[in-house]
């Protein structure tokens, strides 16, 4: 279950090389283009330099004959030089990383790790295309033209390395000794647009928590969670804070580096719902995230992900709403009762650590609560997978409508409620519908007498195929559909007996609690 990188110098794109200068009468030879070298995209290289040195001596450290006398250019077209850009080793960035916690179900929450641009060129005419050399400077830049020219046989080397090297372009100002450097990037794009990502995110990341939670027997997790109100409750995940229920640790800790000690208020395993709330926190500047609505997102909406997936606090990751309604059953691998929601899937990067944490629309309001990953490890299924793996962009998130009712009711009784039918129906058939079961559990009746179901005429056998506008496909499926609902509320539940199709509506009743 679950719930990143400086960049190395962006190298050289790959290109043709240029063409070699055409043959000339002079003796001294041209000094070779830089092995792939290709300049920047849209602009033409700089104007090639000659050697600096005074006449009748050659350029120290170049390595090249200086003629006696300026001779008239030949007939055919002047030897072409390759710009000489001034090479400084680029700085790679490293990163690592820690993943937290035991290994998780890869059905997988997404919790318990519990888990970047050109070089403008200087103008000048293309090489080969004869171009003339500029006048050698005065005998005084004799030290000059020697560090030009090492600059250039560094250029070189590192071109023949090839990949992760970057380079600048410097040019050089006529009579003077100073080197120019051309800037990357634009001052500009320092000003963020309203409802941009980076945002979205500065506004986001200081309302959102890392969790570590640690149960009595030293086992626990990384997780996220969010800030829900101002008296310091914080919304998260079950399976982040579960370790931790039961006489445990639980800390929080903003992006400011600000850490403070949470206590459980109320937890609800089946929706995978837990508040937390900070204990001495008088100091801490509590802003709540603002709620989006879940029901009016739309398939190929933004989204916008925090989490601190693999332990890396405050990583933020971007996608669309891939799917609505997904019905998701999911596990933390240590044993208990599966979830169920009827998710909203995203493809913004989520894993391990992510869980608990907002999911964003692109006004910055909340819409679901990363819960879950589909991993590639899994073999296509949502469940039963302990291994820990990674995001391959198939995340699930609780709907924050949903995950709204929950908390308001964990924060005023500490337990959950669940809307029901009484009815028991079997969680492994898929595909055909929802199918109500011979016998419930221990052998009692799968209708419960009097309940919600057999109030609407429903019996064993009879095969739920939609609630109210959603196809059923299985028991999985029903629950989670069900779940969006609240105890009186009134459904439309469509289903096949002996061939026959009809509709019946049922209003749902209510459980207290997980037993």
């Amino acid at each position: 279950m679950s719930t990143e990188n400086e960049g190395a110098a962006v190298p050289p794109e790959a290109g043709s090389r240029p063409a070699p200068p055409a043959p000339h009468p002079d003796p001294a030879p041209a000094v070779p283009p830089a092995p792939d070298f290709k300049p920047a995209v849209g602009t033409a290289p700089a104007a090639p330099q000659a050697p600096i040195g005074p006449p009748g001596e050659p350029a120290a450290g170049s390595g090249l004959p200086e003629p006696a006398a300026p001779a008239p250019a030949p007939a055919g077209p002047p030897p072409a030089t390759p710009p000489a850009p001034g090479a400084d080793p680029a700085r790679s960035g490293a990163w690592w990383s820690a993943a937290d916690g035991r290994p998780q179900d890869a059905s997988q929450n997404a919790s318990h790790g519990d888990a970047h641009e050109g070089t403008p060129g200087a103008p000048g005419g293309p090489w080969g295309a004869g171009a003339p050399l500029p006048p050698s400077d005065p005998p005084a830049r004799k030290r000059s033209g020697g560090l030009v020219a090492a600059l250039l046989a560094a250029v070189l080397v590192a071109g023949g390395i090839g990949g992760g090297i970057g380079y600048w372009a410097a040019d050089r100002e006529a009579g003077s000794d100073s080197t120019t450097i051309s800037a990357l990037g634009n001052p500009k794009s320092e000003s963020r647009a309203p409802g941009s990502v980076s945002d979205i995110a500065g506004k986001a990341l200081p309302s959102v928590v890392t969790i570590e939670a640690e149960g009595s027997n030293g086992e626990g997790g990384t997780g996220t969670g969010f800030v829900y109100d101002k008296q310091g409750h914080i919304l998260t995940n079950n399976h982040v804070v579960a370790s931790a229920a039961d006489n445990g640790k639980l800390t929080a800790t903003f992006s400011n580096g600000k850490r403070y000690t949470a206590e459980v208020v109320g937890r609800a395993q089946g929706y995978d719902v837990a508040v937390i709330k900070l204990k001495n926190a008088s100091d801490a500047k509590l802003t709540p995230l603002p709620l989006g609505d879940s029901d009016k997102v739309s398939v190929g909406d933004a989204t916008v992900a925090i989490g601190a997936p693999f332990g890396l606090s405050g990583t933020v990751t971007t996608g669309i709403v891939s799917a609505k309604n997904r019905p998701v059953a999911s596990s933390d691998g240590g044993g208990g009762n599966a979830s169920y929601m009827s998710a909203l899937q995203t493809d913004a990067s989520i894993n391990p650590g992510n869980s608990g944490g907002p999911l964003l629309n692109a006004d910055g309001g909340v819409i679901g609560i990363n819960s879950a990953i589909q991993s590639a490890g899994n073999g296509g299924g949502l469940g039963g997978e302990t291994q820990q793996s990674g995001s391959i962009g198939l995340g699930f998130a609780i709907p924050i409508n949903q995950a709204k009712n929950v908390a308001q009711q964990l924060i005023k009784t500490g337990e959950p409620v669940y809307p029901v039918i009484e009815a028991t129906v079997n969680m492994k058939d898929t595909g055909n519908g929802a199918t109500i079961a011979g016998n419930g559990a221990g052998g009692t009746p799968a209708v419960v007498p009097g309940g919600p179901a057999d109030k609407a005429g429903l019996k064993s056998g009879d095969v739920i195929v939609k609630l109210n506008d959603t196809v059923i496909d299985s028991g999985p499926t029903l629950i989670s559909e069900i779940w969006t609902h609240k105890p009186g509320d009134k459904v439309t539940i469509t289903y096949k007996r002996d061939g026959k199709q009809s509709t019946t509506q049922v209003t749902l009743g209510q459980r207290k609690g997980d037993s």
